[in-house]
């Protein structure tokens, strides 16, 4: 590795060349908005005409930002830790090609001149720092390296309370989870309710319920870091029997506690907390995706509550859920302010088809939807034939009528950066078993791991796994701070794009024993696929959310 003298020189053209990227694609943001604004306005129908542009620029903001988290771990681990800080600075590096690749490709487009790309390629900062951190027998030494840690455990920059609470999910994942893991995806089984309660004892399903009802998050702040840590290694074991067992009721508490009463907070808080209850969130419909406010689910009123009639999709965990946290139209008002949400009560049921009849006539149905991966939840379609709904289970009582989207929203705030931490879980479990097969693994005569191109492999893997975690800490810290909206974005394209990628490299080194279902790797692929279509597919997350605001904010500056 480097000596420390030559890193901190190095650590020294990191900023610049992240300047001249910030400066390219800030420069093509303000021309955007200038190009697609009306009355100070940016139209979303102007800005559709540079959609893949706008595409692109989303991933490269997605870049920077992760980039500056890298460097800001490198200058704090220079002292400390000589691979951290190294694996730190290639992964700056690696995010500053990323970005000259992805403009290229853009070159005539508004605000990028194919000069001015070319001269951030060709700055001596830039061809310097790619020159010496990308070069082949550099990352070839990163990649032994981490051949020969035990653990491959590099500092996280946690502090004592955090570290207790990682050890004691890993230990738990390790004991629990992976036992499991792989015979309720081959089988597609159920969640085995002895890992629900076992969690359950842990307060994993209260992560982000106040302590007032009984959860673990402190009554006075917020506590997403705590959330993600403990997410990260439940999605070790497993993305679909483990990793997203908070999910659903960290969407409904987040919910509850921004538009219920006082006495649905009361009655339900403790409950999920506990895990007495377990809910499921009806959102997604046939025809509406990502485009949460055009649902059509019909809440029509009656006396004394609401008959529910018709379908949602996607809805994980329908079955063994108690409730359902459904967003339907309640009233003729268009877009998003005809919509509430109802918390919507049926008995649990195991397996892949439930069929609940209430005595006034009602119905809700459900059949499990086939999928490659992220079994153990099962995700459901889900009938309602005039299924009645108290006026109790209306979110915010009478007063939140017409706020479901809001309430909804609000439910899905912190969905992205669990996402995040959820890619990064299952990203450190493909990197361990790569390393693993790697080091054993002998092919014409030398093990997979003494050869350059592996030990690459695994350098660059290893880079995208400490990026997404360091950069998911991050936008968790600015969360807890009351910021961080924009870079839950951010930090969610990233590390989904990145879990892709790691988890493919990890059944390329398995060679053909990773495309066997008894590999696990094969498992973490297929469940690694899922984690950038939901809580907001990637296209409509980088052009209706981060690119829109990106130029809306442009025009301020």
């Amino acid at each position: 590795m480097t000596n420390t003298n030559a890193r901190h020189a190095d650590l020294e053209q990191c900023l610049p060349c992240l300047d001249l990227a910030a400066e390219l694609v800030n420069g093509s943001l303000q021309q955007l908005h200038l190009l697609c604004s009306r009355d100070g306005r940016v139209q979303a129908v102007l800005l559709d005409e540079h959609q893949l542009l706008c595409y692109d620029l989303a991933f490269c903001a997605a870049e920077l930002q992760a980039a500056r988290v890298m460097l800001d771990y490198a200058q704090a681990e220079a002292a400390e830790s000589a691979l951290a800080a190294d694996v730190a600075v290639a992964s700056v590096a690696d995010s500053v090609f990323s970005i000259q690749q992805r403009l290229l490709a853009h070159a005539g487009a508004p605000g990028l001149t194919r000069a001015a790309i070319m001269e951030f390629i060709a700055a001596p900062v830039c061809t310097a720092l790619l020159d010496e951190w990308l070069e082949p027998v550099r990352l070839a030494a990163i990649g032994e390296q981490a051949l020969a840690l035990p653990g491959l455990r590099l500092p996280t920059q946690l502090d004592a309370e955090k570290e207790m609470v990682r050890s004691t999910f890993t230990r738990f994942t390790d004991d629990q989870v992976m036992p499991v893991a792989e015979q309720v995806h081959r089988e597609d089984l159920d969640i085995p309710q002895s890992l629900i309660d076992a969690a359950a004892e842990l307060g994993c399903f209260g992560t982000c319920i106040p302590e007032r009802f009984g959860g673990l998050m402190p009554d006075e702040r917020a506590d997403c870091l705590g959330m993600i840590v403990v997410t990260e290694e439940l999605s070790r074991g497993s993305l679909g029997a483990a990793g997203s067992l908070i999910t659903r009721p960290e969407i409904a508490a987040r919910a509850l506690l921004a538009g219920g009463t006082e006495a649905q907070q009361q009655s339900w808080l403790p409950r999920l907390a506990s895990a007495e209850v377990l809910a499921a969130i009806a959102v997604t419909e046939p025809d509406y995706g990502s485009d949460v406010a055009s649902v059509v689910l019909r809440a029509s009123a009656v006396d004394g509550g609401w008959l529910l009639n018709g379908s949602k999709t996607w809805c994980t965990f329908a079955g063994k859920a108690d409730v359902l946290v459904t967003l339907a139209r309640s009233n003729d008002q268009p877009g998003h302010r005809g919509l509430s949400l109802f918390l919507v009560e049926k008995p649990p049921v195991a397996g892949h088809e439930f069929d609940h009849h209430q005595e006034s006539g009602g119905r809700v149905t459900g059949r499990a939807i086939a999928t490659l991966g992220y079994r153990g939840m099962h995700s459901y379609d889900v009938f309602f034939e005039d299924f009645f709904v108290p006026d109790t289970h209306l979110v915010g009582g009478a007063e939140g009528e017409g706020k479901g989207f809001y309430h909804a929203m609000a439910g899905f705030a912190g969905g992205r950066i669990q996402t995040a931490a959820r890619a990064t879980g299952v990203m450190q479990a493909a990197l361990e078993r790569a390393l693993d097969y790697a080091a054993q693994r002998k092919v014409f005569g030398a093990a997979v791991g003494e050869y350059q191109l592996t030990r690459v492999k695994l350098a660059r893997m290893l880079m995208k796994l400490t990026a997404s975690r360091q950069f998911s800490y991050s936008v968790a810290r600015q969360l807890d701070a009351g910021g961080g909206k924009m870079e839950a974005s951010l930090v969610k394209l990233y590390t989904c794009r990145a879990a892709e990628w790691v988890t493919r490299e990890a059944m390329q080194i398995h060679g053909g024993m990773g495309y066997a279902e008894e590999s696990a790797v094969s498992r973490y692929f297929v469940d690694a696929r899922v984690l950038s279509i939901f809580e907001g597919a990637e296209e409509t997350l980088a052009l209706k959310v981060v690119a829109r605001d990106l130029v809306a904010s442009a025009g301020q500056d």
